[in-house]
């Protein structure tokens, strides 16, 4: 089955590899007894379903998830029961790869006009007005 990400992109389920550890914090026995946690695996490098471009943009935008060999490792245990867990992590992993498939815009580096510069200067000398007059002077 097909995890659809964005129009045109989707992950083969088989490329995840989800396994369950034990959870931290509270819950009780049920926390000590069951390894509800969700440790998804997700081989960013050597995926057939990422274009290069999207390759590389995600394992820069996935900082410390991501392995040296290319691995995105996320574990969600934020919920009780490992099917909430592992849906939790595969949507997590779906959010970081449309963040990656995302073009930031481009954007030419422009300099403010005359007009810009002197409304400026001239809020500058209002402002410097202002502060003056609230000085105390002492006229002798």
């Amino acid at each position: 089955m097909a995890i659809p990400i964005l129009p045109g992109l989707s992950l083969a389920e088989s490329e995840l590899e989800v396994s369950y550890i034990l959870a931290s914090g509270p819950g009780g026995q049920n926390v000590n007894k069951v390894a509800t946690a969700a440790q998804l695996r997700f081989d960013a490098a050597r995926s057939p379903s990422l274009p290069e471009r999207v390759r590389a943009r995600l394992l820069e935008v996935a900082g410390s998830r991501a392995t040296r060999d290319g691995v995105i490792v996320i574990t969600a245990r934020r919920f009780r029961t490992q099917l909430r867990n592992r849906e939790d992590a595969i949507e997590r992993l779906a959010e970081l790869i449309r963040e990656a498939a995302h073009r930031p815009a481009f954007r030419v580096a422009t300099r403010p006009g005359r007009a810009a510069r002197q409304r400026r200067l001239d809020g500058k000398a209002h402002r410097a007005g202002i502060k003056r007059g609230r000085s105390v002077r002492l006229d002798d």
